[in-house]
């Protein structure tokens, strides 16, 4: 499995272009083969922050994604907004357990 976690920082004056982009790209990505989940949250501490949470089957599902129009239309649209550079890391899980 692949997990994708991060941040992503937005200026304020986009947060409500960003969530509508967010919108439409998880609308979108969760329907794509090998995709067990793709979620973005706004940070209670720092609302101009975004948290980035996806699992992948595989890596080939992940560039699949990575590929597709309507990803490529969101990273166009986010690095629009941003307020600096996104922090954001591929990790590869061999298992995963209850905590």
């Amino acid at each position: 499995m692949i997990v994708v976690a991060g941040t992503l920082p937005i200026r304020a004056s986009k947060l409500e272009e960003a969530r509508e982009a967010i919108a439409v790209v998880c609308e979108a990505t969760r329907q794509e083969q090998g995709c067990i989940s793709y979620d973005f949250s706004f940070d209670a501490a720092d609302p101009c922050l975004v948290r980035v949470f996806e699992q992948w089957s595989s890596g080939d599902a992940l560039d699949a994604h990575l590929a597709k129009p309507h990803t490529q239309r969101f990273l166009d649209e986010v690095g629009a907004m941003a307020s600096g550079a996104p922090d954001v890391k591929r990790y590869v899980v061999d298992r995963t357990e209850p905590l």
